[in-house]
This record gives structure tokens, sequence and C-alpha cells, in this order.
């Protein structure tokens, strides 16, 4: 057992409850207990303590939605509209990567994400069983999803049958990772056949994986779904079947009332993402009219060449003043608002209730924020300081299971230095073939 103790410890429980001089105790991977720190030092008076003065102990952020090997493409492909983006410059140059770049750009994202109080991320990519590598060495928290679309052979895959073995064979390996959950997950609607969503859905009932897809991106996606088959995105997809309660949707930022009913009715969750629907002039997703339905909503970075970051910290303030500029209201996603979407609202994307909160029998999962920094001070309301103010980098502690994988600029499970060097030849690469499909 190990005592954490800080200055404040935001609980996120139903109350929202907010300890001063507060402390966790965790023991196998749990919170056993949480409360005023004399109290706690009271009930377990040999046990180990780690104390964060003037800080602040809160649930790791959860990032919903990203692609974590894409940080090799990081500025890549800069101000370009969505289509042109994935099928001018990152479709082809995906066509050429291999595990062997794939796993060092995956755990390179997981410093990121480390070093900027995530700990848990729902993922979507290809060559998955790399990341999940990554993610297992790493140590933090993952939905890991390979993407599918119609067009084989593929990175993973020659044929659709092949690539679904692929992912029967996923479910087998990552079954012994315990930080680990499966997901099918169909790249979007324009890039897959009906038949074959609907064979994405029966693989992801039969192997219990979970199931997520992009939906609803922009204007563009929803004309050519009501051309080519009749329909809303979202009702197309209800009418195929594809909808439950085990299903994430990524982005849903052109929908309607409608489309938020069929999602509410089949109680799907939502990731909102606002840095790479901003960066990619897609729109702005109604995210207050997503609550009012009761939809489960959470907040995601998308990938590291779409933002060009994973930093959730910088994606809470961004999804809190895009909405307010978009409603002209200062009192649309005030803060603690947004500290829920990427907390309870992240646990309820990876369809993980065990995480998102510091209570009795969680998992612990969480961070601690140096209040020291100068734009922290003063503290009037802690919340709004880590929603408006917060950048990140003045996490010092990420732990995940109870294990630390991160503190005071350590990092516990990766050889930092090894993924810069291997990210500068990374870099190297994907500019030399960018060059060569230009000169060809």
């Amino acid at each position: 057992m190990k005592i954490y103790s800080a200055d404040y410890v935001i609980t996120q429980n139903d109350a929202r409850d907010i300890l001063v001089e507060g402390a966790l105790a965790v023991e196998n991977g749990r919170i056993v207990d949480v409360g005023p720190l004399h109290a706690i030092q009271e009930r377990y008076p040999a046990v180990e303590g780690l104390t964060f003065r003037e800080s602040a102990i809160l649930p790791g952020l959860i990032n919903g939605h990203t692609h974590i090997p894409m940080s090799a493409l990081r500025g890549f492909s800069d101000d370009k509209a969505l289509m042109d983006w994935l099928h001018l410059d990152i479709f082809p140059v995906e066509a050429r990567l291999t595990n062997d770049i794939i796993k060092p750009s995956a755990l390179f994202s997981c410093a990121e994400l480390i070093r900027c109080g995530c700990t848990a991320i729902y993922d979507m990519y290809m060559l998955e069983d790399a990341v999940f590598q990554a993610v297992s060495e790493a140590g933090i928290r993952a939905v890991l999803g390979e993407s599918i679309t119609q067009f084989y052979p593929g990175l993973s895959a020659a044929s659709e049958q092949a690539h679904f073995e692929y992912i029967r064979h996923a479910a087998r390996n990552w079954k012994e990772e315990p930080r680990v959950r499966g997901a099918v997950t169909p790249h979007a609607i324009y890039t897959t056949q009906p038949d074959q969503l609907q064979r994405c859905r029966a693989l992801a009932d039969e192997i219990g994986f979970l199931f997520g897809m992009h939906m609803s991106e922009t204007v563009t996606e929803t004309e050519n779904c009501i051309k080519t088959h009749g329909q809303r995105p979202l009702a197309y997809a209800h009418s195929l079947g594809l909808l439950r309660d085990d299903t994430t949707l990524f982005h849903m930022v052109d929908v309607t009332d409608e489309d938020l009913a069929i999602a509410a009715e089949c109680r799907c969750a939502i990731v909102h993402n606002p840095a790479s629907n901003m960066k990619l002039g897609s729109g702005v997703a109604p995210v207050s009219k997503m609550l009012a339905h009761g939809i489960p909503v959470s907040i995601g970075t998308d990938g590291p060449a779409s933002n060009n970051a994973q930093n959730m910290f910088r994606e809470m303030y961004l999804a809190s003043l895009l909405q307010k500029v978009e409603h002209r209201d200062p009192l649309e996603m005030p803060a603690q608002t947004i500290l829920d979407l990427a907390t309870r609202g992240g646990a309820a994307a990876l369809h993980d209730p065990e995480i998102g909160t510091l209570e009795v029998g969680q998992k612990a999962d969480f961070i601690a924020i140096d209040l020291t920094a100068p734009n922290l001070q003063p503290v009037h309301n802690i919340v709004s300081n880590l929603v408006y103010a917060a950048t990140g980098m003045e996490n010092r502690l990420t732990v995940v299971d109870g294990q630390i994988l991160y503190q005071d600029g350590a990092f516990m499970t990766l050889d930092y230095d090894r993924l810069c060097h291997d990210m500068k030849g990374i870099g190297a690469w994907a500019r030399g073939e960018r060059q060569g499909a230009g000169d060809r």
C-alpha cells in the first residue's frame, strides 16, 4: 500500500467533492481509501506516503479518440481540407508504414500523453498489434481498434478475411494485458461498404470487442452519404444495426436533433475533438445538445497529424472556449462540465466505469499538477485553473493501475532519449517519402 497526498484531491465523484489537504490510499492497483490526509494517516500509520506540496491530485485525463502512431506525421500535412489532407497526403504515406515505424511512433505518443497527464486512450489505427506492444511497455491504459476500410490489399492484411483473422489473433493476444481492451473500428461511412460494416459489427459481437467509428465529421460526408445511401450517416448506421451501448462515435460534428435522438436511443458515447475539428475546418460539434439528450460525451485530441498535439489540458481549454464563441454565451461549457467530459465522460467513451473518478474501489489512475507554476496562481477556483490556465506541462505525476509512469521529469517505463533519437529517423523517413512522391 502507498499513500498519495496533496493540497487538493479532486475526486470527480458524484458530489464533485474536492478535499483540501487530502489523500488517497492505493493497494494492488486500486484506490482503497480517500479522505483528509490526517484521517488517512491515522488509519494507516505505518504506510509509506508520497506528498505533493502545493499540488492537486485528480483523475487522469482520458483521451477518447486518437491515432497515436501518427506522431510520425506530426506537421507532415497542414492547412488542408479533410478529404484533400487524407487522400493526397496521409493515405499515401500511411501505405508505406511498417511495424518498425508504428511501434516507436506509438511509444513517442505515449510519452507525450503520460507527460501531460493522460492515463487512458481510445486509439484507432492500423497494425494495432504494434500499438499494443507500445502501450503495454508504456503502461498507459488503452482501448485499441484496428482501422478497417474497403481498400485491400491494406497495411495490415491482403483481404478482409485475413484482416478479420488479424483482429481475432489480437483478441487472443491482448486478453492477458489487463490495461488493454479491444475494439472493432471501421474507419468511416465513406471508406466502407454496408455489408462490410455489418460484418464488422458481427466480428465485434463474436470476439467481445467494443465498436467505434468516425461519424458525421463534415458536411461533405453527410452529403455524400445521402447521395449514396439515401440517409444521413447516423440513420444509415442505425439501419445497418451497428449502434449499441458498446459503441463510441468519433467527431459527430454535422448532426441534427434526429441524429442525436438515434445516438441516445442506442446508448452510444460520443467523442468531441475540438482542435482537430477547428484545424481541418470541419465545424463545431453541438456538445450542449448532446448532453441535453443524455448522451455520454468525452473529449479527444484526434491524431497528432491533425491536431497537432495530444495534450488533453489544451483540449479542455479549447473545448470550452469553442462552445462559448459558437453560442456567443460565456455560460456555455463551464470549467466543471469540461473536466467532467475529460474524466467521467472519457470513462464512458472507453466503456470502463472503473476509471474517471477517485473513489474507493476505482482503478488507481491519477495525476498531480504543480500549482506553483506562475499560470496557476493564485487558486480562487482549482477547477477553473486546471481547465483555463493549465498547459499540461505542470504535471508532476502520472499513475496508472497504481504504477508510477512519470514523476517530476522522469519517465519510469520509457527511454525518452532513445525515443527522441528514433523519431528523428522516422521524421526523415516521412519527409523522404513525401519528396519522392512529389518527384514522381
